[in-house]
């Protein structure tokens, strides 16, 4: 009952966000606004909140990151081979290596919230802190790498600033940890007023998520955007497991990554995507391909996680 229980919730918020946009109740205007809302404003807060309210987890939380940034990183090195022995085009290699290795937090952090509670959101919203800039590096750096000639260098190296320095969920972690560093609580009216913006925060975003879902170019683009799911939904999972256990992770750092390991890759890869001249529309298939099929490996981390 642990996957229909916390699954269903997900993918019914997904599916009522698809359903939405296909009726016009919902519009790209309010998605985009929805989504920026989301990214900038309500999830950066809930880090900051969540994270910074935690303590007491330094050693396992170390083992966690150590585990994600080997899973992460293996996996990236295998896109890359993918990319050189399959031929992929320089125009998809970009969207094709980020969906393979970026991975959705706002799924995860919807999960983690249901099966683990506070506990596991602690550990996972420092994990993320830890991992975004780095895979920000990779995802930009490759895009960087077989994006057109055309692009100027000081338009490449504003992108790839903008990426890292100003990434609101990586202020948000890197806030949170300052916090959690000083050992101090929040008073009460803080933790009201960020436990009301927490809430609307997960329900908006994969509303938002649902209805940017697009079947456009399957045709096209289905085996490419395979091989990526296959690499992020199937080869991640298994060398995430082995890296957790290799480290030694347990209890709820070792559930947490299990999760993350198993999670879709990122819709903020289409962005990145179009800002780099990469294909938009592979990044489109990618993204609605791994979310489709994250039920899958979804099942098999919560199953491992319990």
């Amino acid at each position: 009952m642990i996957i229909l229980d916390t699954l269903f919730p997900i993918f019914a918020l997904l599916g009522l966000g698809r359903a939405l946009k296909q009726t016009g109740i919902t519009t790209d205007l309010f998605l985009k606004t929805a989504d920026r809302l989301v990214y900038y404003i309500f999830f950066p807060v809930m880090l900051f909140w969540k994270v910074g309210s935690s303590t007491g987890q330094a050693a396992p939380a170390l083992g966690l990151c150590a585990a994600g940034g080997m899973g992460v990183g293996l996996v990236c090195l295998l896109s890359l081979v993918y990319i050189n022995r399959a031929r992929v085009p320089a125009f998809q290699a970009g969207a094709f290596a980020q969906s393979a290795f970026r991975f959705n937090t706002y799924i995860g952090m919807a999960i983690i919230l249901g099966v683990l509670g506070e506990e596991g959101v602690r550990y996972f919203g420092i994990l993320i802190g830890i991992l975004i800039p780095c895979i920000n590096v990779a995802a930009v750096s490759i895009l960087i790498w077989y994006a057109s000639e055309k692009m100027s260098l000081a338009r490449k190296l504003k992108i790839f600033s903008r990426a890292l320095l100003s990434n609101p969920l990586i202020l948000g972690c890197a806030g949170g940890l300052m916090v959690s560093g000083t050992g101090l609580d929040f008073p009460g009216f803080m933790t009201n007023t960020f436990a009301l913006m927490s809430s609307v925060t997960l329900p908006l975003a994969l509303i938002s998520i649902g209805g940017t879902l697009s079947f456009n170019g399957v045709t096209q683009h289905w085996r490419t955007a395979m091989a990526a799911a296959v690499l992020k939904l199937a080869v991640l999972p298994l060398a995430g497991f082995l890296s957790l256990t290799l480290l030694g992770v347990d209890g709820t750092a070792f559930k947490v990554g299990m999760i993350f390991f198993c999670l879709p890759t990122s819709t903020a890869l289409y962005v990145l995507s179009a800002q780099l001249n990469s294909d938009v529309e592979l990044a489109s298939v990618a993204i609605m391909l791994s979310t489709l099929l994250s039920f899958i490996s979804l099942s098999v981390g919560l199953l491992m996680a319990s």
